[in-house]
């Protein structure tokens, strides 16, 4: 049994209905169903999603939603029109619409485009329609009940063979809806996958899986064909535009492959994640992917034999904690260590931080640096690969690109160097070119 996801996208209008129609149909195994809101049809156009944020502004200002709601009504009649659906879909509309109200729960408001979009599709597959809040528990801190979920989501397969969920929400211990403030529907299929111990868990959207670097930077940028988790959350962390990390933990922790594929290209086979990889079957490339992120702040502190004084650290690491100031890096030397942030997050604070450090730490001295941009090359192979380093140091080397900062953590999984704003896009085409090129 599979659990398949689609995203927004893949719902966009009736003709991605029809693919996503073909796409079941074609696996018997595909029996649970996951999916999110309607998504744009073109550039013009606008998520179903974005459009019930609006109405709910509208409402808490006394503005008028008539307009707004025309268009999401709409959008939902077109679909069901075209595929003919026998699904009473202006009865919905008609609740939603007069629920409306100046203070409607936000969250109730926006679920209802998953929900519509979940019956739709469910209508259009013969499928059953099971709403979320019948089966997705959440705590009052926002957290899932797992053990519930999971009873729930056993309980509804058991009687119900072939369903649609809708994705985004679920429901509090006081049976009011709760969508979730990230990952979203990916969560939702992840947590079904999980709780049925899917054989796969597919996500489906717009890409042909994760591609190697940033195709906007990268046109040329091939998809990566398996990766572990591992490499996944790295990429993440890194800047890559992949899953939200809670929505990969429960197929993670089931040790249930995640399979990304496109709507649009049904017969690529996407991007492969599992735990462990059978590296006999996998030697096209010891690199995974480069990717980057931009706008860091470098925080040097220099004290004389600081290495062996781990009060100094902990109480730096205090100060930003205190400021409320995630750590992105840290890096050390014998008479220095090195704190990398966010410039977004310790721009605003920076001075009063670096008064603190001096006041609290009295280094020899702190050194400031800006504009700083963080490369990843990641892969899980360069540890059996020797070499690399200088491949890398090579090849920046040789496009005078100047390297401000090095990490590499003792797995080996990834190596990050820290370069100047203005390099970011030049040095991620450089190292593609040359750990993966054309």
């Amino acid at each position: 049994m599979k659990v398949s996801k689609f995203g927004g996208s893949s719902l966009a209008n009736a003709q991605q209905f029809n693919k996503v129609k073909n796409i079941v149909l074609s696996d018997p195994s595909r029996q649970v169903i996951v999916v999110s809101a309607l998504g744009k049809e073109n550039n013009q156009d606008h998520k179903i999603t974005d459009l019930l944020y609006l109405t709910h502004a509208h409402l808490t200002y006394g503005v008028s939603v008539d307009e707004i709601f025309e268009e999401i009504r709409q959008k939902h009649l077109g679909v069901h029109h075209e595929l003919g659906l026998s699904f009473d879909l202006e009865g919905e509309l008609t609740k939603i619409r007069s629920s409306l109200r100046k203070n409607m729960d936000i969250d109730e408001l926006v679920s209802r485009g998953e929900y519509l979009s979940a019956c739709l599709m469910a209508s259009f597959l013969g499928f059953d329609f099971i709403d979320a809040k019948d089966v997705i528990c959440i705590d009052y801190n926002g957290q899932v009940d797992l053990e519930k979920t999971y009873l729930k989501i056993r309980e509804v397969f058991s009687q119900h063979p072939k369903i649609v969920i809708p994705g985004f929400y679920g429901v509090l211990p006081n049976g009011k809806i709760k969508v979730m403030s990230r990952g979203g529907s990916d969560i939702t299929g992840s947590l079904v996958a999980a709780a049925l111990d899917a054989e796969v868990y597919e996500n489906w959207t717009d890409v042909s899986g994760i591609l190697m670097a940033d195709p906007r930077i990268v046109p040329s940028a091939k998809s990566i064909h398996k990766l572990t988790f591992a490499e996944l959350r790295e990429m993440a962390f890194m800047g890559a535009s992949v899953l939200h990390e809670e929505s990969i933990q429960p197929v993670k922790e089931k040790n249930i492959p995640l399979n990304i594929r496109n709507t649009n290209e049904p017969d690529h086979p996407g991007t492969m994640i599992l735990s462990q990889i059978d590296e006999a079957s996998n030697k096209a490339h010891f690199i995974t992917g480069v990717t980057g992120r931009q706008d860091f702040t470098v925080l040097s502190v220099y004290k004389e034999h600081i290495a062996k004084a781990p009060s100094m650290i902990r109480d730096v690491l205090e100060i930003l904690e205190r400021f409320e100031c995630p750590l992105e890096h840290l890096t050390m030397g014998i008479d220095s260590f090195t704190i990398v942030c966010a410039t977004s997050n310790i721009k605003e604070r920076l001075y009063d931080i670096i008064s603190d450090i001096k006041k609290q730490c009295l280094p020899d001295k702190v050194i400031v640096e800006e504009d700083l941009a963080l490369i990843a090359v990641v892969g899980r192979q360069m540890k059996e690969t020797p070499g690399v380093s200088g491949r890398l140091f090579s090849a920046m080397g040789q496009h005078s690109i100047n390297i401000r900062m090095i990490a590499q953590g003792t797995d080996e999984i990834s190596i990050i160097v820290g370069i100047s704003n203005q390099d970011f896009n030049k040095t991620i085409q450089v190292l593609y070119e040359k750990f993966i090129g054309q």
